[in-house]
């Protein structure tokens, strides 16, 4: 069985994983960072998101060792310090949540979207959560939340 070595959240990790083994089950699996969400499994509905070296990819759509070398940063690192991100807690303050499947992978791909574009329009906000399946909200309260978080300068993090 073949060795990854690569970094999560800041962590280095050095494991034994099969060929086959996607990133989503690696991570909820033998690492219990059960924040990414498996929801479709064709990387259509967005709740598996994570960053492979800072950019947004749907994590049940990458082969875990495709990571070797590379920096994987889940939703559990958004917190800092024992504090929410900004964005959590706009999420909260907005109502941005109501099941909370989608919520990870939402605010991994809004986080990115913030680091790179600190203040974005409504347009630019709805364009980076597309693709993001959300049964549960209407998106009016996400896209707010994600409005809010800009205004307090939130930074993508990591």
């Amino acid at each position: 069985m073949p060795r990854l070595s690569f970094t999560v959240n800041g962590r280095p990790v050095d494991i034994e994983v099969e060929p086959q083994v996607l990133l989503v089950d690696l991570l909820r699996g033998a690492l219990q960072l059960t924040g990414t969400h498996v929801g479709c499994d064709t990387g259509q509905c967005g709740a598996c998101t994570v960053w492979v070296d800072g950019q947004a990819v749907r994590s049940c759509s990458q082969l875990a060792i495709q990571l070797q070398g590379r920096s994987v940063t889940t939703v559990e690192a958004l917190a800092e310090g024992g504090r929410p991100h900004p964005l959590q807690e706009a999420f909260a303050s907005c109502h941005g949540l109501q099941c909370g499947f989608c919520t990870p992978g939402i605010l991994m791909s809004a986080a990115a979207l913030l680091r790179e574009t600190p203040a974005p329009s409504e347009a630019q906000i709805v364009d980076a959560l597309e693709g993001h399946f959300c049964r549960c909200t209407g998106y009016v309260n996400i896209v707010a939340a994600v409005q809010q978080a800009a205004g307090t300068g939130a930074k993508g993090g990591r």
